[in-house]
């Protein structure tokens, strides 16, 4: 059943996924973005910031602001990241991305950081989703 509500979206300019979906918008009293689990990989697929939490940061929110921007947002609109972090690696280099992504804008989003034993690829220090609202 289609729902003109609901629009799934996979950018041009990020990697096509098998088997989900990378942005779901929701339109009602607000539009809903829902952003699916980035990893560290370019538009081809390849994994950025081998053995760098950092440079896979960057990576990560490289792609969440393709996507934002493929459904009408931009990072300020985001609020509820989830962060998926592999055990054994610290998450200050990552934050540190963030704050220098996030500069001075107001109400930044509410964080829920997850350490686990392994993500998707062995190579993936980390992983983040993220819902984004957009006031009609």
């Amino acid at each position: 059943m289609e729902n003109k509500n609901v629009s799934y979206i996979n950018p041009d300019n990020m990697m096509k996924p098998q088997g989900f979906t990378q942005v779901i918008s929701v339109k009602g009293l607000n539009k809903t973005i829902y952003i699916g689990g980035q990893d560290s990989v370019d538009k081809d697929g390849n994994i950025i910031g081998k053995d760098n939490i950092k440079e896979q940061a960057q990576q990560i929110l490289s792609n969440i602001e393709k996507a934002l921007k493929s459904a009408g947002a931009k990072l300020e609109n985001i609020i509820k990241w989830n962060v998926y972090v592999k055990q054994g690696q610290s998450p200050m280099p990552a934050f540190e991305v963030f704050q220098d992504r996030w500069g001075d804008k107001p109400n930044p989003p509410a964080i829920t950081l997850l350490y686990v034993a392994g993500l998707a690829h062995p190579d993936y220090l980390m992983e983040m989703d993220a819902i984004a609202i957009i006031p009609e």
